[in-house]
């Protein structure tokens, strides 16, 4: 290879390290928290919650099958607002908030199951470690 050649070849490499060591990094917008709670299960039903069962204190619907939770109202405050992502230990995949509690519970989550009173009773009342999702608040200095 001649000097020439050589020359190109290491503007190239130079040119390419440059244009590839400056593209911004996106960075995940998101953190998953981790607290423990007591969790029990609710179902979509009168007695259970009020004369319209499939509406939530949110105005969402609540359909049999899909996975949501309520949350009590001082959990609202650390990020576990509406829609968002939560996992639940003992149980697979990830729910939604679509639901607040009364005012009277503190530091509780709600699993809803549908119309299955049965498999609500079976997982009864219990202390959970929850981690859910929360948006990264990104300082103005970094941006």
């Amino acid at each position: 290879m001649n000097s020439r050649t050589t020359n190109i070849c290491f503007a190239i490499f130079m040119l390419g390290f440059v244009v590839f060591s400056c593209q911004k990094t996106e960075r995940n917008p998101y953190e998953w928290k981790t607290i423990k709670v007591t969790a029990t299960a609710f179902n979509s039903l009168e007695y259970q919650t009020s004369s319209n069962p499939h509406i939530t204190a949110f105005g969402d619907s609540l359909k049999p099958g899909l996975k949501y939770i309520a949350v009590s109202r001082d959990l609202l405050k650390n990020g576990l607002s509406h829609n968002t992502l939560v996992k639940v230990e003992g149980l697979n995949g990830t729910y939604l908030v679509k639901d607040k509690m009364n005012k009277r519970f503190r530091n509780k989550i709600d699993v809803y199951m549908g119309t299955d009173v049965k498999s609500a009773n079976k997982w009864g009342r219990r202390k959970v470690n929850i981690s859910y999702r929360i948006e990264i608040e990104i300082e103005k200095d970094s941006i």
